[in-house]
């Protein structure tokens, strides 16, 4: 009979183990490049933006009103990106870094340091660091001449739940990227580690204090994830794949950096990366049991929540909102002076024909640089520039309201050319009419997708057939050499092949500024006051092809025969030398621009 019941009494006692197991919730939050933005403001237009920490505050307040073990990670590039952090940083640090406030009182537990920490110089991120309550981490960024870590490379916390303790270890790593890239002044007397090297040291160490371990890594993935493809913006690094492959034992990389949206779960590790500016956030969820003295991650889970759902912390809003009010007030000061019109009036002109606004553009991305070839963009038709006269801040932010920075690639000549011959695939030419090709995502114009340059000279005829279009590219007087090599100053969104530029994807680069350009922009037009508008006409759009001089043709015949004048050839041909008698075979440019 006691035989019989045995099966039943072992079920009885599997069962009870199973129901009083202990068990733990784990939520983990997380944010990266927030870039200055606190309000939900899109501070070049004026309008509300579904951005900022404002928002995030609410999201995290709901989150640990759900489970209180939740803790909050950033990681990297926090206090600098808008005119809010900009203000802060070049005019009016009478209080705290309000960027910091607000993660102070929404009670993040720790942060990564980022390549755009280090933008405003080390006074004010030592500053950053010493008001924040919670740790920025970095075990790979150590002093010159020795391997001391600057910051905390990590930390572990311990937290509790129904009197069980889960130890959760935090290790800080930072792309090198800024050793290449960061302004020497700023990161003098520091070294920067290999990430790989330092996770492989850490890591180990790591696992055997904590239960869960969480990369917390300024830096992202050139490769796809799943089929290990270089990505749009490989630049010939690979680290953030190469910890993935090379080091064991981390259950959580939270991501940034590179401003993509990753939420995946590769070979057992959970994987975020939540856009910027606050617009999204990662929620990762762990759930574990207690097996044999041991916790163990049982489930996982990780999403993006878009911050569009929630609306502005009021009482973070409300503490911050006097410095708010500085910055809006300042935004409408005087910063300058116009004598001559930065002015768009129709955005199709403005890219048929040089202007002093994209000139105005060039010239400080290549004065920034000290490079002496630049293109640049008109990025959305809502840009205007300003009249003569006195120029706002507000003003000079709303002519690039995107938040890029410059970088310097070394391309070739033909890199060149391709990217002309790209750009001017924006053109359409339908019934004796240039327009601007419609984009494929959405029924409007194709604007951002086209650079205009500056340090060369070009024409491109939109009549002609789609990678034919550009007549004419010289230098200094020259024609551009096909195979030698160049210096040329982009935004970092083109220079990765942002917009289908692919020629610049992988080309060396020679120099980042990690400032973005809007506030660039703002010091040039600060330090100058007065600013004169010039047109230098080194390009222009129209129509036009190649014509191969036959047996007795003279210079004024072809005039005659396409109704022009000799004079417009000879300047569209400059190295035609023999007017009277050109050898049969001679190819010449015909062309005319759309806007004489």
């Amino acid at each position: 009979m006691k035989m019989r019941r045995l099966p039943s009494l072992i079920f009885i006692i599997f069962f009870s183990t199973l129901v009083l197991a202990s068990s733990f919730q784990l939520t983990i939050l997380h944010t990266s490049d927030i870039h200055g933005n606190v309000f939900p403001i899109d501070y070049a237009t004026g309008e509300f933006a579904d951005v900022g920490l404002a928002k995030v505050s609410s999201f995290v307040n709901l989150m640990k009103s759900k489970n209180s073990n939740t803790i909050v990670i950033d990681t990297g590039d926090l206090i600098q990106g808008t005119p809010f952090s900009y203000y802060f940083a070049r005019v009016d640090d009478s209080t705290a870094n309000p960027v910091i406030r607000a993660m102070n009182i929404i009670g993040f537990t720790a942060s990564t340091i980022g390549s755009h920490e280090f933008s405003y110089g080390p006074k004010l991120l030592e500053e950053a660091v010493y008001c924040a309550e919670f740790p920025f981490l970095c075990a790979n960024i150590v002093f010159e001449g020795s391997e001391d870590p600057v910051f905390p490379p990590y930390e572990i916390l311990t937290l509790e739940s129904d009197d069980e303790k889960l130890r959760i270890a935090i290790l800080g790593l930072t792309s090198t990227i800024i050793k290449k890239w960061g302004d020497p002044e700023h990161i003098a007397g520091l070294s920067f580690l290999d990430p790989v090297c330092v996770a492989e040291k850490y890591l180990p160490l790591l696992r055997e204090e904590a239960d869960v371990l969480i990369l917390a890594y300024y830096g992202g993935f050139e490769r796809d994830l799943s089929t290990g493809e270089p990505t749009e913006d490989f630049s010939g690094e690979n680290v953030g794949y190469e910890i993935l492959e090379r080091v064991d034992g981390i259950d959580v990389m939270l991501t940034g950096h590179q401003h993509r949206t990753i939420s995946e779960i590769v070979d057992g590790v959970v994987v975020s990366q939540p856009s910027s500016r606050g617009s999204f956030v990662g929620r990762v969820e762990l759930g574990l049991e207690k097996r044999d003295g041991r916790w163990q991650i049982v489930d996982k889970s990780v999403n993006l929540v878009s911050m569009a759902a929630y609306d502005a912390d009021k009482a973070l809003l409300e503490i911050l909102g006097d410095f708010e009010n500085r910055v809006q007030s300042w935004l409408d000061q005087r910063a300058g002076f116009s004598i001559g019109d930065f002015y768009i009036g129709d955005h199709l002109e403005a890219r048929l024909r040089d202007n002093a606004l994209i000139e105005f553009i060039n010239r400080v991305q290549m004065e920034a640089t000290g490079v002496s070839i630049s293109c640049a963009s008109i990025l959305t038709e809502e840009i205007t520039g300003w009249k003569t006269g006195p120029i706002t801040i507000r003003d000079i932010i709303s002519v690039y309201p995107h938040s890029n920075t410059l970088k310097v690639l070394q391309v070739s000549g033909a890199d060149i050319k391709a990217a002309l011959e790209k750009s001017a695939e924006c053109f359409t030419y339908i019934d004796n009419e240039i327009a601007l090709k419609e984009s494929k995502l959405t029924p409007e114009p194709i604007h951002c997708d086209y650079d205009m340059w500056e340090g060369i000279e070009y024409i491109i005829a939109a009549d002609r057939p789609v990678g034919e279009r550009v007549l004419s590219i010289r230098r200094n007087g020259k024609p551009l050499e096909m195979n030698e090599t160049y210096e040329v100053v982009l935004n970092s969104y083109r220079a990765g092949g942002g917009g289908g530029y692919p020629m610049f994807e992988g080309r060396p680069v020679q120099k980042e500024i990690m400032l973005d350009i809007s506030e660039i922009m703002t010091d040039y037009v600060l330090h100058r006051y007065v600013i004169n508008a010039t047109v230098d006409n080194n390009w222009s759009v129209g129509t036009g092809f190649i014509h191969t001089i036959g047996w007795n043709e003279t210079l004024r015949s072809i005039a005659e025969m396409y109704g022009i004048s000799t004079s417009e050839i000879m300047e569209y041909n400059p190295d035609l030398t023999r007017v009277r008698s050109i050898p049969t075979g001679t190819e010449l440019i015909i062309y005319r621009p759309a806007i004489p």
